[in-house]
């Protein structure tokens, strides 16, 4: 099992900024949290929980979440959040790419606006992987490449100029649903869905929302 530094992943400033945002896009975000999450049972790993905006979400189906974030300021935040849960959440600091648990341990991971900024997507999927048993659920509501020829070539410029500086090392145009398969999940069933659902719409808004699932023979995740 590999092992990660407290603070992986340091970005005070956009942490204050994202957990005022995250907070106020709820009324956009939350009907796609709560589908995310229907559904779900037995132990469930979180990883990149932010601010815990999912944990109100989790049905009581759900044994235990163990929620990995790096960041120390959204990770306290998490911990306040986790309090209020109608489940048991246990909030830990690890990175995606080093997942502090043991292989083959959960029944279900979650991915949820996190890999457009982990550092390295396919180690990070890998790490899901494993610590999934064989024929456990991936859940993922992620944003990624999407709107046209145009907001795709804005999508690239942005990625390789300001946006991850300017947003904790976020991506716009990573491309979610390929990951998953070159990594080796089963992808589906999942949707696209735009958010904001009105008005312009952004780098980000070009989501997909789902499910995966680690194969029940599986020579790769161990």
């Amino acid at each position: 099992m590999a092992r990660a530094t407290k603070d992986a992943v340091h970005h005070p400033l956009f942490a204050r900024f994202y957990a005022r945002f995250s907070v106020a896009a709820e009324g956009q975000v939350g009907r796609y949290r709560a589908e995310l999450l229907a559904g779900l049972s037995g132990r469930v790993i979180e990883i990149g929980a932010g601010n815990g905006l999912n944990f109100p979400h989790y049905p009581a189906t759900v044994s235990e979440v163990v929620a990995i974030e790096p960041e120390r300021l959204l990770r306290r935040l998490a911990v306040d959040s986790a309090l209020r849960a109608g489940v048991p959440v246990d909030v830990v600091p690890g990175a995606a790419e080093a997942l502090p648990v043991k292989s083959e341990a959960f029944d279900a991971a979650v991915l949820s606006l996190v890999l457009c900024s982990v550092r390295d997507v396919r180690r990070t999927l890998a790490e899901v992987r494993r610590v999934l048993r064989p024929g456990g659920e991936l859940r993922f509501f992620e944003h990624g490449r999407g709107g046209g020829r145009a907001m795709t070539a804005a999508q690239s410029v942005l990625d390789r100029t300001v946006w991850p500086l300017l947003f904790g090392g976020c991506h716009t145009a990573r491309d979610p649903i390929g990951e998953m398969r070159s990594a080796g999940f089963e992808v589906g069933p999942y949707r696209s869905v735009i958010v904001p659902e009105k008005g312009p719409r952004v780098p980000t808004s070009y989501c997909v929302l789902g499910a995966a699932r680690r194969p029940e023979l599986d020579e790769g995740g161990g």
